[in-house]
């Protein structure tokens, strides 16, 4: 089974203290699905049509366990603590 990687890219953060609201919610609740942190953080170098925002990237050992941490009702509660603090662009892609 091929594992699976959530990627994050922060378009824009409109309050702080929701995204820090979120961030205490939604790590303990990826790690406790089996997320796993790989990077986080404004990206070193960007090219072509690149932006330099705010990017995670997590592995799961598959898409079906991603997909299970994103609508869990810890992390869902993350989300609604989150609300409209962040705009951000969420991908689940699997693994080669």
């Amino acid at each position: 089974m091929a594992k699976a990687y959530w990627v994050s890219a922060y378009r824009a953060v409109n309050d702080a203290d929701k995204l820090a609201a979120y961030a205490k919610l939604a790590g303990p609740a990826i790690t406790a699905g089996g997320g796993r942190f790989l990077a986080r953080g404004v990206p070193a170098q960007v090219y072509e049509y690149g932006l330099p925002e705010r990017t995670v990237l997590i592995e799961f050992d598959s898409v079906e366990q991603a997909r299970a941490v994103h609508d869990s009702p810890d992390y869902q509660a993350a989300l609604e603590a989150l609300g409209d603090g962040a705009e951000r662009d969420l991908r689940i892609i699997e693994g080669v």
